[in-house]
This record gives C-alpha cells, sequence and structure tokens, in this order.
C-alpha cells in the first residue's frame, strides 16, 4: 500500500466544513478548477458518483464510508489499484477544524506504481483544501 496526507486547520466549524465538502462531493457546490460530481443516489455509504477531473476523462467511484461532520471516503478502481480518498475532520479548541485529507492506492503493484501515480493526483491537494475553507467560510 501507499499512502499520502495533506492536513490543514480552519477557524470554521466542522459543521460549516462538512455541509461544504458533501455540497462538492454531491456537485451542488463547484469552484473554477474543481473535479465535477454527479452523485447517483443519496449522499450515503455505497452510493456511487461520477468524478470529471478538469480536462480529463471521467471515471466511477464508490463512497465507502460517511459518518456526518466527521469522516467522508471513496474508493475508485484503477486496473488492479484501488484509490481511497478519505477526509477526516477534527474539531480543535477554538471551535475550528483540522481536516486530513488522505490517498491510499493499494492493489497489484500500489508500493510500485504509488510513487509515480500518487503525487500526480495528490499534488493538488493542499490547494483543493484552501478552496474548501475558503468556500465553507464564505457560505451563510
Amino acid at each position: 500500500m501507499w499512502t499520502t496526507e495533506y492536513t490543514g486547520t480552519t477557524a470554521v466549524s466542522p459543521e460549516r466544513v462538512w455541509v461544504t465538502l458533501r455540497g462538492l462531493h454531491t456537485g451542488e457546490l463547484t469552484y473554477e478548477g474543481a473535479d465535477a460530481f454527479e452523485l447517483h443516489g443519496p449522499f450515503a455509504a455505497g452510493t456511487e458518483l461520477t468524478v470529471t477531473p478538469v480536462g480529463q476523462d471521467a471515471f466511477e467511484s464508490t463512497i465507502v464510508e460517511l459518518v456526518e461532520n466527521e469522516t467522508y471516503a471513496d474508493e475508485t478502481q484503477f486496473g488492479d489499484l484501488t484509490l481511497r480518498f478519505r477526509h477526516a475532520l477534527v474539531p480543535i479548541g477554538d471551535g475550528g477544524t483540522r481536516v486530513t485529507h488522505r490517498l491510499e492506492i493499494s492493489g497489484t503493484d500500489a508500493d510500485e506504481v504509488g510513487p509515480q501515480l500518487g503525487p500526480q493526483i495528490s499534488g493538488d491537494f493542499d490547494e483543493t483544501m484552501s478552496k474548501l475553507f475558503e468556500l465553507a467560510l464564505s457560505r451563510p
């Protein structure tokens, strides 16, 4: 298995970050340069979604973990590899939130393929988290 993660903090509450994260992953919210999400059912574990990165082909993913205000994860099959994207929200003392966005690549040759593929996929985690926080701050 190969993993990487990016962690950021914001003064915004976990509930507001969650509503924004949910909005992005259901296609209700977006921003310039964001992946497009199309949900095929309820926002719940087991639901499939179509993800279309800017300038790339769409792919299918499945929500595999969802705990409101705490955790969201989806998985994508890429040949013999499984890519799991996970967001974990943790309240911090001042009423804010620490968010960790983790990518796990598992499956055949993950230890070899991960160091090449993983950074290409996760290279914008810092930017996407900044946008998540920016949108969460601007929401009523």
